[in-house]
């Protein structure tokens, strides 16, 4: 009779509810048995535990991704129209597209150009920028210089200064920043002037705020309409995803 014990037990364990089992109830000798059985089992179907291991990440990223859904929902109005951030491609885009980014960020200069691709090519898609300046005093110091150049004059310059600064691979620094500004015919001065401003520091320290709400602790990270997405994306990712908001 025992022999048919750890057999029906492995059987109840795959067909009946947990509560339905108590481990407890069993002698030491039956406890043995059952888990030998169980390792058998395991070790002549290997496959079980890779389909557990599958559906328990598939589990996983559909919690994932319901929650940054929710995180996108909650903060919707300071994702897509806090009044400071720059809004580049087409105003009127039927899809937008929200990157935080750091100019001290090798992912974020590696997307860049892609995303340049992808935003021109479509021609529909409004692009926003998030100045998350997390990567040093650098990366703070050419925010604060990009967005004091938008306060000043203007988002065609910001653009040009974005894109540049997106390109730059060498130290960012007051000099630097200022033949940056001169080859653009900026004023210079009143760039400088700007950058400690109060309102320079309040776009920082908002989009700062409004990624630690999403929990976001890296660049480049892209809201695309309803979806967060952490990390490097390529351009065929971008478009494929892009074509499944529009569908």
């Amino acid at each position: 009779m025992k022999k048919l014990i750890a057999p029906a037990l492995m059987a109840l364990s795959l067909t009946a509810p947990a509560q339905a089992m108590d481990l407890t109830e069993l002698t030491d000798a039956e406890r043995a048995q059952f888990r030998a059985e169980v390792r058998a089992y395991l070790m002549e179907n290997p496959q079980v535990i890779m389909e557990a291991v599958n559906q328990l990440q598939q589990r996983e990223a559909e919690a994932q991704a319901q929650a940054d859904f929710t995180l996108v929902s909650d903060n919707a109005a300071a994702i897509f129209d806090d009044g400071y951030s720059y809004v580049g491609g087409n105003p009127d885009g039927d899809l937008t597209i929200v990157e935080f980014m750091d100019y001290r960020c090798g992912y974020c200069k590696k997307a860049f150009s892609e995303v340049e691709k992808l935003v021109n090519g479509d021609g529909n898609i409004r692009f926003i920028v998030k100045e998350l300046p997390i990567l040093g005093e650098q990366s703070m110091v050419a925010s604060r210089f990009a967005i004091a150049t938008k306060i000043v004059a203007g988002d065609e310059a910001y653009k040009s200064v974005h894109d540049a600064l997106m390109s730059f691979n060498g130290d960012i620094t007051q000099t630097s920043l200022s033949r940056l500004a001169s080859s653009f015919d900026l004023d210079t001065d009143a760039i400088q002037k700007e950058m400690d401003s109060a309102e320079v520091t309040a776009a920082i320290a908002n989009t700062r705020e409004l990624a630690q709400a999403m929990q976001i602790s890296g660049t480049p990270t892209f809201v695309m309409q309803d979806e967060l997405l952490r990390g490097y994306l390529p351009y065929d990712q971008m478009k494929a995803i892009v074509a499944e908001k529009r569908d």
